[in-house]
């Protein structure tokens, strides 16, 4: 009877730690949002209105880029050259898996019904039949993968982005796509898998997914360090651009695609890397 109780205690303390720290992301994004509000310029350009804090975001690129190359990057070369690419593919397969009801709910969110009830069906048939979604068995049957948050949600019901910002360690963002930070966290498999498998096998598993996803970025990577003069500027244009491409679903507005792409052909390839 006391290994019961105190088996229900720690599992209380667990839950309610996870609570405390959804409750902390969410009064800080609530205060980003409330602070990183653009001032009125007149006469200025358009990039001042829409980075209008970019020292600040400067400074947190240099150590979130100063982290990953001290840390991340080793560790993601030693993932590549080791890990057979077949590997690499399944354990992508399996945190996307994760995330993916995330994109279920914003689906419904946005008014796809039917690319909801498709999304779902894609999450049961890759959770059951492809193995906890180390297999993407569902491609294979015509269910296609879509890419859906709620930044995304939130700009196809018509909100503004806002000022552009740089979180650290986790990358471009704007004052309308950070609320999608605690929706997809609650929203993760894994957060919930937390009670189960406890903290010993939680741990390596988000270590694990940061390596996949930087691993999966080494391409637009690489392209930034070579092609860019200044690695911050193409950053935020080419993570800007993507997010106009994935809240029009590809199709955005011709006045908003020739604003968008007639600059830099080498943005756009940064952005068909990102998203594949």
């Amino acid at each position: 009877m006391n290994e019961i109780n105190i088996r229900l205690e720690r599992m209380y303390l667990r839950i309610s730690c996870n609570r405390l720290i959804i409750i902390i992301l969410f009064f800080l994004i609530m205060m980003l949002t409330g602070c990183a509000t653009a001032p009125k310029v007149n006469g200025g350009d358009d990039m001042a209105l829409a980075d209008p804090y970019e020292k600040i975001n400067r400074l947190s690129y240099n150590f979130t880029d100063s982290i990953d190359r001290i840390f991340l990057e080793p560790a993601v070369n030693v993932y590549t050259e080791y890990v057979p690419g077949a590997a690499q593919r399944s354990v992508g397969n399996f945190y996307d898996n994760l995330s993916y009801p995330s994109v279920v709910l914003n689906a419904f969110l946005q008014g796809k019904i039917r690319q909801g009830f498709e999304d779902g069906l894609r999450f049961i048939v890759n959770s059951t039949i492809g193995l906890f979604g180390l297999f993407d068995m569902a491609t294979h049957m015509g269910l296609a993968e879509n890419d859906e948050d709620f930044g995304q949600t939130l700009g196809v019901w018509g909100v503004d982005a806002g000022s552009y910002l740089f979180i650290p360690m986790l990358g471009p963002n704007n004052e309308r796509d950070i609320s999608d930070i605690p929706i997809s966290i609650a929203t993760n498999v894994l957060f919930y898998a937390g009670y189960m498998v406890g903290a010993t096998v939680l741990a390596p598993l988000t270590v694990l997914g940061a390596i996949d996803k930087r691993a999966r970025l080494s391409g637009p990577m690489r392209i930034r360090d070579q092609a860019a003069l200044d690695p911050y500027l193409f950053v935020r244009e080419a993570s800007m651009q993507q997010r106009e491409y994935l809240i029009y679903d590809g199709s955005p507005p011709l006045e908003i695609y020739n604003e968008l792409f007639q600059d830099n052909l080498l943005q756009s390839n940064f952005i068909d890397e990102v998203s594949d």
